[in-house]
């Protein structure tokens, strides 16, 4: 568990502690007398009146997977862990209180690690105005699968050796403000130390390394250096939206770092160079369905228009969308999304060597889901298709509902591609299948 990680269990438990502190002190008035004692409320019936009792719930898993092609850089086992979460929650007059995190044994890494998904405190101090504290799950925009002006971290590592699609959405420490109004509502959240993304580095899954020129894995995990100061390598983010006709329109702000390594170092080290987003969004009814639409403009401020090699350029990206339930228990969502390089003259004056990126990527998404045996199988399938890139990603996957406590999944992650270069590409050694079974309480 991270550093700040820690802090936050560690403020969370120390508030409780604290709240129940006034409490305690109450137990220094009792008398001696023996008929006194039995009468008086005792301590946990003194916490009782302040709390409410504390809920608790969690779940136990199993998750089992296999590379279906063989990969000289990884093992032939792509995930094999058992997970414990627990999960608490308690409020007060003032506040709500959070913690949830995984205890994990991991046998791919060898290893045994706790990670803290969340540890908040959520306040409202007026009706204009909330308040949330502390290591929580953020995400905000229009698309599915694709994120443009949502820049809260994300876990791709796991999304791609099977584990739940919930852990695509990484956490991150962070104070988010909400503030209300007839005229619009605001967003603001400020991350005091920056959170990348949990990208691929070798760890699980193989990559492409241009440096290299070819495939890399757990023998040569990507070296980073990751800006970690405190209060100087933070981050800041703001929405601000309102509905109009039943329509959600929104302006989105953003102020860090890119969000998985992209640039170089003299040394020759991976780094997260500075980066600021700009971006809109409209949500609502289209004919039966839900279309939406969002655009953002990267700002790579150290590319210097292009002519920084060591730095990827600035980018525009695009998604358009439509989603509707095509039958009783059916549901399909389409995507068309684009990247645009901007500087593209400058990057491939500069580019000397190897396949050069396409000016423009296209992808198209979609999400498939279908609920048989009065739902309790759901077969579904999350798709990439980069006609551009010429590769593509498949994610088909099965859950089945044993009981109101058990759950049984089997999926697979399919990947295409005709060169090792493009995203998709440079995993075509990864393709996996998994299995898991969890317990809920």
């Amino acid at each position: 568990m991270n550093q700040g990680a820690t802090i936050c269990a560690a403020v969370w438990l120390g508030l409780i502690m604290a709240l129940a502190a006034p409490a305690a002190a109450g137990t220094t008035g009792i008398t001696e007398n023996v008929t006194a004692q039995t009468s008086a409320p005792s301590l946990l019936d003194r916490l009782a009146e302040r709390f409410p009792p504390l809920e608790i719930n969690g779940y136990v898993e199993t998750r089992a997977g296999m590379r279906t092609r063989n990969d000289p850089d990884e093992k032939g086992v792509s995930v094999a862990e058992a997970t414990l979460q627990l999960e608490m929650f308690t409020y007060t007059d003032w506040a709500d209180f959070k913690f949830k995190g995984d205890l994990r044994t991991d046998g791919v890494t060898e290893s045994v690690v706790f990670d803290t998904r969340e540890a908040w405190i959520f306040s409202r101090p007026s009706d204009n105005v909330d308040i949330k504290v502390g290591r929580q799950v953020l995400t905000w925009g229009t698309g599915g699968l694709v994120f443009l002006n949502d820049m809260f971290p994300k876990d791709w590592q796991s999304f791609f050796i099977g584990r739940d699609a919930e852990y695509l959405k990484a956490p991150c420490n962070s104070a988010k403000v909400g503030l209300f109004s007839h005229l619009a509502n605001v967003d603001l959240v400020y991350t005091p130390r920056f959170e990348p993304d949990r990208y691929i580095n070798g760890e699980y899954i193989s990559y492409w390394s241009a440096a290299d020129g070819e495939r890399l894995g757990n023998d040569d995990i990507l070296e980073v250096d990751t800006p970690n100061d405190w209060f100087e390598d933070d981050e800041f983010a703001m929405r601000v939206y309102r509905n109009v006709n039943n329509y959600e329109l929104a302006l989105y702000g953003y102020w860090g770092y890119w969000k998985d390594p992209k640039g170089v170092n003299d040394q020759g080290t991976a780094t997260f160079p500075k980066l600021n987003t700009y971006g809109a969004s409209v949500r609502g009814q289209v004919g039966p369905g839900i279309g939406n639409a969002e655009f953002a403009y990267y700002d790579s401020t150290q590319s210097n228009g292009g002519t920084n090699a060591d730095v990827h350029n600035s980018q525009m990206r695009y998604v358009v969308g439509y989603g509707q339930e095509v039958w009783a228990n059916c549901t399909l969502d389409l995507q068309y999304y684009v990247e645009q390089m901007l500087d593209y003259g400058e990057y491939r004056d500069r580019t000397t060597t190897g396949r050069p990126k396409d000016e423009f990527r296209h992808v198209i998404t979609v999400q498939l889901s279908q609920l048989f045996m009065n739902q309790t199988l759901t077969l579904a399938l999350d798709g990439y298709c980069s006609p551009s890139d010429e590769d593509a990603y498949l994610r088909p996957s099965a859950e089945y509902k044993i009981s109101d406590t058990t759950v049984a999944s089997v999926g697979a992650n399919i990947f295409f591609g005709n060169h090792p270069e493009t995203f998709f590409g440079q995993f075509s050694n990864n393709s996996n299948i998994y299995t898991s079974i969890r317990y809920s309480f």
